[in-house]
C-alpha cells in the first residue's frame, strides 16, 4: 500500500479509538461500520479512495479499484435493467428515476442510453455518499446535462422507479447471536495492546426480541440484523408516490440466511480486488459489507404498506427482460462477461432482485418466469 493510503488508514483508526473512548471502552459494531465507512472525510465512503473497476480496466493487470459491480462488466446489465424500468414508466406520469448509490454512473448512462432508444428521457436523479464516485458519476454523464441530478436527500414523492444495485450489503449492521448458556449477545468493537478486538454483551431488547423472532436459540451462532436496510425499506413509501424500487444485491431468504453452514454471519470485506472477513484490517481502505435477509426486507416493505411484487434470482429477473435480445449486440469481450451475471457459479444465482411497488397494479416482466415470492 501506499504511504498516503496508510497514513490515512493511521489517522481512521484514531478517530475509531475516539469513538470506542467516548462509547465508555464498547462500541456497538453497527455504530463501528458507519464510522469506518461513512465518517465524513474519513470513511471508505467518504474518503477518496477508488472503490470500483471501471469497465475498461476489466481485462487490465493490476485492476484499479477494490471490487467490480455488474454495470461494470456488460453494458447488458443496465440496458436489459432499462426495458423493465420502462414498463414500469408506462403506467406513470412524469415518470423519474431516483438510483442509490449510483457507482461510477455507468448504470445510469447505459439504462439513460437505452430508454432513449424505448422513447423515454426522464429526469434522473443519484444520491450518493461519496465524493470520489460522484465525482466520477458527474464526468461520466456530463453528456446528459440537466437530465441529470445529485440530490443530497431524497426530494417531493414522485412516480417512476427507485433503484438500488449493491447498496444495502453496505448498510451497517448489527452483529449478534447466541452465548453458550443461549443468552442474546451483541457484538461489539473494543481496542487492546494488539489493536481492535471482538467483545461480546448482552444484548440490548430490541435487538435480543428481533433476533429470538427470526432464529431458535443455537448457541454460538453469530448473525447480522441489518435494521438500517429495514428502516431504508419502509421510507420508500415517502419517497414514491406511484411506482416501483427495484433492489440488487447479494443475499438471501431467511431460511438460507439463518442456515447452519451460515453460523460465523456473512459479513466480507474487499479490497483490491481480494475478499476477505477481517473488518479490522486497514480501517478506511476497505469495504465492509454483509448479505441481505430478503425476507425482512420483504416484511418491512409490507409494514409500510407496499406491495412485494417480484423476487428472483439476478440470473432469471436478466433473462424475463430481454437479456438475450442485449447479448446479441456484444463484442466478444462482453460477452464472455455476460456469462459472470447469469451462472449461478457467479453472479446469476447468489444475487437476487426484490421489487416492491405503491399504487401501481402491473405483473412485472422482470419476474415472468420463477417468481420466487413464495420463498420470503
Amino acid at each position: 500500500m501506499r504511504a498516503q493510503a496508510l497514513e490515512h488508514s493511521e489517522t481512521v483508526t484514531s478517530h475509531l479509538r475516539q469513538c470506542i473512548v467516548q462509547a465508555g471502552g464498547w462500541l456497538s459494531f453497527e455504530r463501528w461500520m458507519a464510522e469506518v465507512l461513512y465518517a465524513p472525510g474519513l470513511g471508505y465512503y467518504s474518503a477518496g479512495s477508488i472503490k470500483l473497476a471501471a469497465r475498461n480496466t476489466q481485462d487490465q493487470a493490476g485492476l484499479a479499484g477494490d471490487f467490480v459491480t455488474a454495470p461494470e462488466l456488460s453494458p447488458a446489465f443496465g440496458r436489459t435493467l432499462a426495458h423493465q424500468i420502462a414498463q414500469v414508466f408506462a403506467g406513470c406520469t412524469g415518470p423519474k428515476v431516483l438510483e442509490f448509490g449510483a457507482g461510477s454512473g455507468q448504470l445510469a448512462h447505459d439504462i439513460l442510453e437505452e430508454l432513449k432508444t424505448l422513447g423515454f428521457h426522464p429526469q434522473y436523479d443519484i444520491l450518493e455518499l461519496s465524493a470520489d464516485l460522484k465525482q466520477r458519476q458527474q464526468q461520466a454523464l456530463a453528456p446528459w446535462g440537466e437530465q441529470v441530478r445529485w440530490l443530497d436527500r431524497p426530494g417531493p414523492a414522485f412516480e417512476g422507479i427507485i433503484l438500488a444495485n449493491e447498496v444495502l450489503d453496505a448498510m451497517p449492521v448489527h452483529i449478534v447471536g447466541f452465548d453458550q448458556d443461549g443468552q442474546a449477545i451483541e457484538r461489539g468493537v473494543i481496542w487492546t495492546d494488539d489493536g481492535f478486538a471482538w467483545q461480546d454483551q448482552p444484548a440490548g431488547a430490541l435487538l435480543a426480541d428481533t433476533l429470538k423472532a427470526r432464529l431458535p436459540v443455537l448457541p454460538g451462532y453469530i448473525t447480522e440484523l441489518n435494521l438500517a436496510a429495514e428502516a431504508w425499506m419502509q421510507q420508500i413509501t415517502e419517497w414514491l408516490s406511484k411506482g416501483v424500487a427495484l433492489l440488487i444485491d447479494y443475499g438471501f431468504t431467511a431460511s438460507e440466511f439463518f442456515h447452519p453452514q451460515r453460523r460465523s454471519g456473512t459479513l466480507m470485506c474487499h479490497i483490491q480486488h481480494t475478499a476477505h472477513d477481517n473488518p479490522f484490517f486497514a480501517p478506511g481502505l476497505q469495504d465492509i459489507t454483509a448479505h441481505v435477509d430478503f425476507s425482512a426486507m420483504a416484511t418491512a416493505a409490507h409494514r409500510s404498506g407496499l406491495t412485494v411484487m417480484g423476487f428472483t434470482s439476478q440470473a432469471r429477473f436478466l433473462i424475463n427482460t430481454g437479456l438475450a435480445t442485449q447479448a446479441a449486440r456484444l463484442n466478444r469481450h462482453e460477452a464472455r462477461a455476460l456469462e459472470k451475471l447469469v451462472s449461478e457459479a457467479e453472479m446469476g444465482e447468489l444475487f437476487k432482485v426484490l421489487a416492491v411497488g405503491k399504487q401501481i397494479d402491473l405483473p412485472l416482466i422482470g419476474f415472468s418466469r420463477s417468481d420466487r415470492r413464495h420463498q420470503l
